[in-house]
């Protein structure tokens, strides 16, 4: 595994307890893990379970132990790590967005389709489809339950840089993140809604803005915590001395309309800035028969409006996803004791690994993340012009070019 933060942690849970629950057809041995920093990374192997650690990434690609390389790092690096695991016939786990530039993603997905012709698979980490609650409303909507789908609302909201003496981390700089919220938490549900219902987003019309322009420099930061660089030079002010900033080059908001390719009618909000809203990521499906709604906050539930019920018995059912037909859930606990976020990691772990173990290509693949990408772009161009209707195209026909 490449990085050993936030990301990191939570896949490392993943790989040490995949096992533990699933029975899989092969293990995983967490072997070796790699950090820029020796005595950090040394730290972090111990603490997360690997056994050994290195400060070069292509230790892990050079190495003839290592079947899998997980790349958890920034934007910034995942293109250049993943092609050369590819090219090495390592089966590449890479978290999301697949990558910061469109030409990044587009190689990664074409090295990805070539890689597949010799047994090397890939996947990108959108963790969020392997809730079960998600699964099930996925389910829902394949077995038409919902109908014709007529709208499609998404929204996930944070406050962790409302602050605007938060510092300014990696996140907040274009050159490594490649985007702000948009990108960090607008792509996950730009994938979850086109996973959830079988469409793909054809066009968008978009907004997006920089609230805080500049920051304090950081001290440090661990996951989405930092501090302030005190030993940074101060800047003489009509307020006294104050720490030193640096620009953000980041969106803190991005605001979309859209259409699927199904015809459905959708909306996108994605902020850091949403004061009081910590990890709000919701979804609400409105079709011709009935409508599903799930809130991450409420992981463990769905919402469910069956319309072809008699008048006098409709209203939003709660759905506790905990039985054991639920997706995932037979290898957890009994019927009504939750799960966690962690978990969606877990699962995304047991169909990599069983994906890799029986020759199938796992989902999303690189080409899915391409396709989050592409709205990504697309977005971004359409604020940049005025919020004029910009065309998304097709991940399948960008490869084939």
């Amino acid at each position: 595994m490449v990085g050993y933060a936030f990301m990191g942690a939570a896949h490392s849970q993943a790989w040490r307890t995949v096992n533990r629950v699933f029975d899989l057809p092969t293990r995983a041995r967490m072997s070796l893990v790699c950090g820029r920093d020796a005595g950090k990374v040394a730290d972090a192997a111990d603490r997360l379970g690997w056994d050994a650690y290195t400060t070069d990434w292509r230790d892990l690609v050079a190495s003839d132990d290592i079947d899998v390389v997980d790349v958890c790092t920034p934007g910034d690096s995942h293109a250049e790590i993943a092609l050369a695991a590819l090219a090495a016939g390592k089966h590449v786990l890479c978290e999301k967005p697949l990558a910061n530039t469109i030409s990044e993603a587009r190689a990664m997905a074409a090295a990805a389709v070539t890689a597949q012709a010799a047994g090397v698979r890939s996947m990108c980490g959108f963790n969020y489809r392997r809730v079960p609650a998600v699964a099930m409303m996925r389910q829902l909507v394949a077995d038409g339950r919902l109908g014709v789908i007529r709208h499609v609302r998404a929204t996930y909201l944070q406050d962790w840089i409302v602050d605007p003496q938060f510092p300014l981390v990696w996140r907040l700089q274009r050159d490594r993140a490649g985007s702000g919220a948009l990108g960090d938490i607008g792509a996950h549900i730009i994938d979850l809604t086109q996973y959830v219902t079988g469409q793909r987003i054809t066009g968008v019309s978009a907004i997006t803005e920089t609230f805080v322009k500049e920051r304090p420099l950081p001290a440090g930061s661990s996951g989405l915590a930092a501090t302030v660089d005190g030993a940074a030079p101060t800047v003489d002010g009509a307020d006294g001395h104050r720490p030193a900033t640096g620009l953000v080059t980041v969106d803190d908001a991005a605001v979309f309309v859209a259409r699927l390719d199904g015809g459905a009618l959708a909306t996108y909000e994605a902020s850091r800035f949403a004061t009081g809203r910590k990890n709000a990521l919701r979804v609400e499906i409105n079709g011709s028969l009935g409508t599903v709604a799930f809130d991450l906050e409420r992981l463990n539930e769905l919402e469910f409006y069956d319309a072809t019920r008699p008048a006098a018995e409709q209203g939003f059912t709660r759905i506790l996803v905990t039985e054991g037909e639920h997706p995932y859930m037979s290898a957890w606990w009994p019927p009504g004791h939750l799960i966690g976020y962690e978990h969606s990691f877990t699962h995304q772990a047991r169909d990599f690994i069983e994906a890799v173990a029986t020759g199938v290509d796992p989902a999303p693949s690189f080409v899915d993340g391409l396709q989050v990408q592409l709205v990504l772009d697309a977005v971004t161009r359409s604020a940049e012009l005025g919020s004029s209707w910009t065309e998304v195209e097709p991940a399948l026909a960008t490869v084939a070019a």
